[in-house]
Formats: structure tokens, sequence, C-alpha cells
């Protein structure tokens, strides 16, 4: 395919952003399939922690008629929420990093 041909939208807007990110120093390197299977095992059992931790706030909500009991029951459960979700991240780039 020729350079010339007519480009759409989508992929104008890719160019641009893959010159930003050489502009930027940043490093487009490919996944291994060892990182591969390191991500999918990451991302499996953080969907677990957090699917276990959801199950555990429903069945304690249910017993709090209280609603300021009820209040920080879900403030615990987001901020968990947010640290499994930070950790996972945290995990996730440092294997595509290449660390493990």
């Amino acid at each position: 395919m020729s350079d010339d041909a007519p480009k759409s939208a989508v992929e104008l807007a890719m160019q641009r952003l893959r010159q930003k990110d050489r502009e930027a120093g940043v490093e487009d390197r490919p996944v291994s399939e060892e990182q591969k299977s390191a991500l999918a095992e990451i991302r499996k059992v953080y969907e677990a922690k957090l699917a276990e931790r959801e199950i555990l706030y429903h069945s304690k909500l249910r017993g709090l008629p209280d609603p300021e009991a009820r209040a920080t029951l879900e403030q615990e459960y987001q901020r968990d929420r947010d640290r499994l979700g930070a950790e996972r991240d945290r995990k996730v780039d440092e294997i595509r990093r290449g660390g493990k």
C-alpha cells in the first residue's frame, strides 16, 4: 500500500500519537508470550480478589440497618477496590517493563 493513499481519521490520529511518543522517547516493545501469561495470571488473581471483596461487602451490607455503618462499610469497600486496582496496575506495569 502506498503512503500517498488517503488515510482515515483514526489512522491520522494514531500516526500523530506515534510521532508524539517518538518525540517523548517512549519505546514501543512487544510483549513476549511469557509476559502475556504473567499478565493474564495477575489479572485473573486480582479479578478473583475483587469478586471476593464484593461478596463480603454485600454480605456485611445486608446485616447493617444503620446508615452511618453502611456508609463506613461503603468507604472501606471503595478503598479496598482502589488498593487492589493500584496493586494490579503496578504489577502489570512492572511486567511490561521487563521485570517480574
